[in-house]
């Protein structure tokens, strides 16, 4: 019985229902030919992946030289390499259609920009040791008359701490729900689209603005002005041990837990009129902005930090539908593959014999 879920679902097709192969897929003649095909099939956000992989290795290769840099430029070049053999195996019609092409495809797009959070732990004090902790803080106090981590800190009790470092930590189940299902199973090529860009821009432009402003946050910075320490429990236990397990510490300016959770709630309420986004965005919203009230309460980001996180999450929604609109239109246009190549399983039917010579039975 087929589920009536039009926004998440995996791409399947029989052999009949598969689109017609073009006869343009393959790579002509000539390594040159072959270059500018390729070339012509990469998807704006293919280059923003790869301008943004090629900024984190030439950041580290122009470090200084240490045990720490030869690891960090190990990891972001071989990031860098896998993304360029499968865009060429992908967009390069060496590899096509099933199901492989399409998820090495995702892993080295949108898995790299991920993935390479993870890096930022080990890289961003090879790359840039300075904190800026004191200009951030400047700019809260003299400039925008305002510090919320220590307004809130007359707020601090047990209760108030568990709820909001239950949502702060329900920061990743929140990214889990929607990037799985949008990038990895959904039908709607169009709306992959629309997400998967803003999300790229979004998360690869925070990682490359990590390196030009660290900081550690109010948290540290400010920690001798806090009246009330904050108490413990299940939940910000939960979010100490994953921050002090996984987390970059340098990664203040722009808030992350603001853009990326705030691009969600946007995304969703334009397409409320969509399944499953028309039950799902009041929750979505209420969801990110306790989120992003959390990362102040919990001291881990200065205001501007938010603010920050707000301007870099409007600004990608907003040219996330324009661009990949553009994308899409362009490239069913000209012939060339989708801007995030469809999942296709062909399956095979052999027929049924009812008995008789030279007869077969529907099935």
């Amino acid at each position: 019985m087929p589920l009536n879920n039009h926004a998440f679902h995996a791409e399947t097709a029989s052999v009949d229902d598969a689109p017609p192969p073009r006869t343009d897929s393959s790579p002509p003649e000539g390594a040159g030919a072959w270059y500018v095909r390729l070339l012509r099939e990469l998807a704006i956000h293919d280059w923003m992946v790869l301008g943004y992989l090629i900024v984190l290795t030439a950041a580290v290769g122009l470090s200084s030289a240490s045990p720490e840099q030869d690891r960090c430029l190990g990891h972001v070049t071989s990031m860098l390499a896998f993304c360029l053999a499968v865009l060429a195996l992908t967009r390069g019609g060496l590899l096509k259609g099933g199901v492989v092409a399409p998820l090495l495809y995702r892993l080295a797009v949108y898995g790299t920009v991920q993935i390479s959070y993870f890096e930022l732990r080990e890289l961003l004090p090879v790359v840039n040791p300075r904190s800026l902790d004191a200009q951030l803080s400047y700019i809260d106090e003299r400039i925008l008359h305002f510090e919320p981590s220590l307004f809130l800190d007359r707020f601090v009790t047990p209760a108030v701490t568990e709820w909001f470092a239950f949502f702060y930590f329900g920061y990743f189940a929140l990214l889990a729900v929607h990037v799985l299902p949008m990038v990895f199973f959904s039908r709607r090529m169009r709306l992959t689209a629309e997400f998967a860009f803003g999300m790229i821009m979004v998360y690869a432009t925070a990682h490359t603005v990590y390196m030009l402003v660290p900081g550690y946050g109010p948290v540290r910075y400010l920690a001798d002005r806090y009246q009330h320490p904050l108490p413990p429990g299940f939940w910000l236990d939960a979010v100490l041990n994953a921050v002090q397990s996984g987390g970059a510490q340098k990664d203040i300016f722009p808030s992350l837990h603001t853009a990326g959770p705030m691009f969600l709630a946007l995304f969703s309420f334009r397409h409320r009129d969509k399944v499953p986004f028309k039950y799902t965005w009041p929750f979505v919203a209420f969801f990110s902005a306790n989120i992003i009230i959390a990362t102040m309460f919990l001291r881990w980001h200065y205001l501007i930090d938010v603010l920050a996180g707000m301007t870099l999450s409007t600004t990608g929604f907003f040219l996330a539908g324009v661009i990949s609109r553009r994308e899409v239109d362009y490239r069913e246009q000209n012939g060339l593959q989708a801007a995030w190549l469809p999942f296709v399983l062909r399956f095979r039917v052999a027929p049924k014999q009812d008995g008789h010579r030279g007869s077969t039975a529907r099935s």
